[in-house]
Formats: C-alpha cells, structure tokens, sequence
C-alpha cells in the first residue's frame, strides 16, 4: 500500500472515530468535545464561501449591466445631440437663405420704385401746372394716401400750391417754400420752373428731417413752421 492509501485510511479512521466519540458521548450524556464539533463548523464555512463566491458574481454581473446600460444611454445621447445639431444647421441655413432672397426681392422692387419715380418725374415734368394738376402730380410722387394728405396741408399753408411763390421778406421760394429756393437744386436744375422737381425735393425734405410728411405737419402745427 502507497503513503498516499495510507494517509487517505488514516484520515477516514479517525474521522469515524471522531464521529463515534461524538455519538457515544450524546448517548451517555456528556458534552461533545471541540475535536467531535470541528467538521460541522468546518462545513459552515464552506457554505459561507460558497455563498460569497455566489454574492460576488452577482454583483460583478449587476455591475457589467449597469455598465452597459450606462454605455448605451451615452451613445444614444450622443446621436441625439448629433441631430439636433443637424436639425439646426439645416434651419440656420435655411434662414440665410430665407433672408437673402427676401433682401434681393427688397432690393429689386425699390430699384423698379426708384424707376417708375424717375420715370413719372419725367413724364410730369411737362404736365399740367394747374393747382389741380399739380396736386394729382403730389399724389403720383407720393403714392401713400395719409401722407399725400399731410404734405398737402402743408403746401396749401405754405405756397397755396403756387410753384412759383416767393416769400418777399425770407426768399423762400416754390411750393414747400425752400430756403433758400436754390436747395431745391439737388433734386433737379429745373426747380425754379418744375413742380413735379419741388415736390420731390420737398418730400425728401420731410422724410430726412421729420421722418414722413405727417412728421413735419405735427411739427408744423407746433411751431408754425417746419
């Protein structure tokens, strides 16, 4: 027989002995020895070890899920923010485009205003002079209604649509009553003789100082001139 054999006999020897000692002692009453406990609390710990081997795979497998869980979360916010981040460029372009095409249109229908003004300006120049005539060539010139009505209530007070009035103490001079007359020039070198030219100078007298001939009316209310 191997040592090996003999270890292996001489432990299961004693371990029934120890086993018999214990059950012969319950028998007779007396208090099981340390030595006859000793397997029980060796298999107590086994259980333990076993138990927290379990409790740590567990953990180790919550902690992997929660992990990947994580993982997932950040990559689908990621895409989120990718698209949303799209969706914004898109629209932003979008709105450049929007912007610029309104700009042109802006653009290109007050060239055709300012054509159809030089136009008409030119045509008017050898129209009618009568008071008549030259109110239709305000309402021509100015188009709006409301302001037509303001610019007029200030030539009626100021000339009485005369385009040739001259103010004998100032030398203010033509329907708006410029002063001098001869600043009416920068509209055109017939502003002595042309009301469609006066009017258009007055008009743009009004705009640039009092925003719109109804500003210079309320002004001129005010202060009896304007």
């Amino acid at each position: 027989m191997s040592r090996i054999s003999v270890r292996g006999i001489a432990v299961a020897s004693a371990t029934a002995v120890t086993t018999v000692g214990a059950v012969v002692g319950v028998a007779s009453g007396s208090e099981p020895t340390a030595a006859a406990a000793q397997p029980v609390a060796d298999a107590t710990s086994l259980d333990t070890i076993v138990d927290g081997q379990q409790t740590n795979a567990q953990v180790a497998s919550l902690t992997e899920q929660v992990q990947s869980q994580q993982a997932a979360a950040d990559a689908a916010a990621k895409q989120a923010a990718e698209q949303a981040a799209r969706k914004k460029a898109a629209a932003d372009a979008a709105k450049k485009k929007a912007e610029a095409e309104a700009k042109a249109e802006k653009e290109k229908q007050e060239a055709a205003s300012r054509d159809e003004q030089r136009q008409s300006l030119s045509t008017l120049s050898s129209g009618d002079y009568s008071v008549a005539g030259i109110q239709a060539m305000a309402q021509q010139i100015i188009g709006n209604e409301a302001q037509y009505e303001c610019f007029s209530w200030i030539v009626s007070h100021e000339s009485g649509w005369n385009y040739q009035a001259t103010n004998a103490s100032s030398g203010a001079y033509g329907l708006v009553q410029a002063l001098p007359g001869s600043k009416m020039a920068s509209a055109g070198a017939d502003w002595r003789t042309n009301p469609a030219t006066q009017i258009k100078w007055g008009l743009g007298y009004m705009n640039d100082r009092y925003h719109s001939p109804c500003g210079a009316q309320q002004f001129w209310e005010a202060n009896g001139w304007y």
